[in-house]
């Protein structure tokens, strides 16, 4: 005998009229008692077993319920920690709009908390964008480390590297890596992340209780190249070795692999948290950066991400 046939069909028949009389009338408890001349606490029952029973569904009548939803789904199909899905603007070819703003409000609600954290920020478009919402704040008590280099290839700070911006917004004590993002050889990088000054930055940026970073495409366009941290040849080498995407300059391929050699064995990134002690969020979106938020999700190589519909969407049907 099943649930519903234990209850009885007149228990039911309540139950549905109380749940209607509630949650499609808009009436109190006390108002459902009167019409149906039950008392309140029957009144309480009856809507719950409504519920419980499956004979209500609650439908949200809003876009941003399909986002609710996007992200509910996200974060089962790739056990991911925390998902925020953004509405799409069907007109607009950003890559930034709608997870800049959703972004700065994760990290402000984390800046906000009185406990003392470790932050961990990456590089890139999105990042900057999203830094640049954050509103002037007072965080004494909390860390922001850098997880790139600041340095350019020509000597200038690179302009994407946030943690400068940033370390003014929210007064929050701040450790750059005062490096280039790519070292020459390898046994420059491995010279320079031996060096005393460095060393407890590394330390710290592997405690982050929480990292932001950004995904950035290997195609024709692909920021590193266009920002002069790496060249057309070894934009190509990285292609045809499989390269797909790369976070802080680490080059990964479709299963989330990174790339022996070629940049990979020159980045002076810090290696990213773990996933397992903490949370590290990816903001991404677009087209051009499916397949390497797709190999990013399923490799673990993040635990968050902050999202549009048209990329969860296309997440799901992958």
């Amino acid at each position: 005998m099943n649930s519903r046939q234990e209850i009885g069909s007149t228990r039911l028949d309540d139950a549905a009229r109380a749940g209607w009389l509630y949650y499609v009338a808009g009436n109190t408890q006390d108002q459902i008692a009167a019409k149906l001349g039950i008392s309140r606490q029957t009144a309480q029952r009856l809507v719950s077993l409504a519920m419980s029973e499956g004979l209500i569904k609650v439908r949200v009548d809003h876009p941003i319920a399909n986002c609710l939803d996007l992200a509910a789904r996200l974060k089962s199909r790739f056990a991911l920690d925390l998902v925020e899905v953004v509405p799409s603007d069907p007109t607009s070819s950003s890559t930034t709009i709608g997870i800049a703003e959703a972004a700065a409000a994760e990290i402000e609600r984390r800046l906000r908390s009185e406990a003392p954290i470790v932050m961990a920020i990456g590089t890139g478009r999105t990042l900057k964008a999203a830094i640049e919402q954050l509103p002037p704040m007072e965080c004494p008590q909390h860390k922001v480390v850098s997880l790139t280099g600041n340095i350019s290839p020509d000597g200038s700070a690179a302009f994407y590297n946030v943690i400068f911006t940033m370390a003014d917004r929210v007064k929050a004590r701040s450790f750059p890596m005062p490096l280039p993002v790519i070292a020459s050889s390898p046994e420059e990088r491995e010279m320079l992340l031996n060096q005393p000054m460095i060393q407890p930055t590394l330390a710290l940026a592997a405690e982050a209780d929480v990292t932001f970073v950004g995904i950035g495409d290997l195609g024709p366009k692909a920021p590193l190249y266009e920002d002069g941290f790496i060249s057309e040849s070894e934009l190509k080498a990285l292609q045809k070795a499989g390269g797909i995407a790369e976070i802080v300059g680490w080059v990964y391929d479709r299963e989330g692999r990174m790339i022996e050699g070629i940049t990979n064995d020159r980045v002076s990134s810090a290696a990213l948290p773990s996933r397992e002690r903490s949370l590290v969020i990816a903001l991404a979106m677009g087209e051009r950066k499916l397949a390497g938020i797709l190999a990013a999700v399923n490799r673990r190589l993040v635990n968050g991400l902050i999202t549009d519909e048209r990329t969860a969407e296309a997440l799901l049907a992958g």
